[in-house]
């Protein structure tokens, strides 16, 4: 079996055709162009979905993408307006209309979890926590070895927990969420606060490992937002594990190690004994699998 899998994020649109072993076949990507709406993308996709048949025998399409999706009928149940238009789009019936092919559809950081779980670090894990950790902070939760969605698709939305009472305003509509203060995007407005200037995680982190004591300084209070956060988690679901999966996680040990001895000083010791923290292990690529891996679930 062969799928061509697309995942949709605010910046680019990865995509790529994965077998039923978990083999990723092909992999590319192409610009979101998310001011333009959901109407578009979805058409994007069709367009691109309709030149991958004509080159490739292939069984069905699955599509990770941002937003509260109901993973059953394939339509976006809420999305913020990062892409305009985009709440109520129903993706799995004109992909499939378009295509004439079988179409799943689930949220982005669900098909993080999926593919970790299916094929990286969460292997060998029945009940773990995944945090994605970017523009925003998204959270996915698996509990008996299941994905849990709750009662309305809508589970998960933990960058929006509130850390700072009246604090940051989020465009959620209220204030102080965590994800305001411990998102990579937080971290950049940080930085940009600090130097005076704007500079990117990649260069931000070769201060560090030449010792930047300024840059230390503003990492340590990050990785105290981070961790204040993950410390509610840890209280109120008990995991056994976290996997910490966005671009930031990139950064593999040396962003692992703070965080995970940050959080073992805060949780209680009963959780800490039997908790650990480690860094997704398809980066990038675990999208595409977890999505593939969601149609597997659903079609076989």
């Amino acid at each position: 079996m062969v799928i061509a899998v697309f995942d949709i994020g605010g910046t680019s649109i990865k995509y790529g055709l994965v077998d039923e072993k978990g083999t990723i076949m092909m992999e590319r990507s192409f610009p979101t162009y998310a001011h333009l709406g959901g109407e578009t993308i979805v058409r994007n996709v069709i367009r691109t979905g309709q030149d991958l048949q004509d080159a490739w025998p292939m069984d069905g399409i699955s599509i990770s993408t941002a937003g509260q999706i109901d993973n059953k009928e394939g339509t976006v149940v809420h999305a913020t307006d990062t892409i305009p238009g985009y709440t109520g789009t129903r993706i799995k019936d004109v992909v499939q209309d378009a295509t004439g092919l079988p179409v799943t559809v689930e949220n982005d950081v669900n098909c993080t979890a999926l593919g970790e779980y299916w094929m990286g670090a969460a292997q060998q894990s029945k009940h773990f926590l995944c945090v994605t950790v970017g523009t925003g902070i998204g959270g996915a939760l698996f509990v008996n070895g299941e994905l849990y969605t709750g009662a309305h698709f809508s589970a998960g939305e933990i960058g929006h927990m509130n850390l700072y009472p009246n604090g940051k305003s989020c465009p959620c509509g209220s204030a102080g969420c965590w994800e305001r203060y411990a998102s990579s995007s937080a971290l950049s407005n940080m930085i940009a606060e600090t130097y005076g200037e704007t500079m990117n995680l990649i260069d931000f982190f070769d201060r560090l490992r030449a010792d930047d004591a300024t840059g230390w300084t503003l990492f340590r209070r990050w990785v105290d937002d981070v961790t204040t956060g993950l410390m509610s988690l840890v209280h109120t679901l008990d995991p056994e594990l976290i996997v910490i999966g966005g671009g930031i996680s990139a950064q593999g040990d040396f962003l692992l190690e703070p965080i995970r001895s940050a959080l073992m000083d805060k949780v209680m010791p009963n959780y800490a004994r039997h908790l650990d923290v480690t860094m997704a292990h398809f980066y990038n690529q675990a999208n595409l699998l977890g999505a593939a891996k969601h149609f597997l679930n659903e079609n076989q």
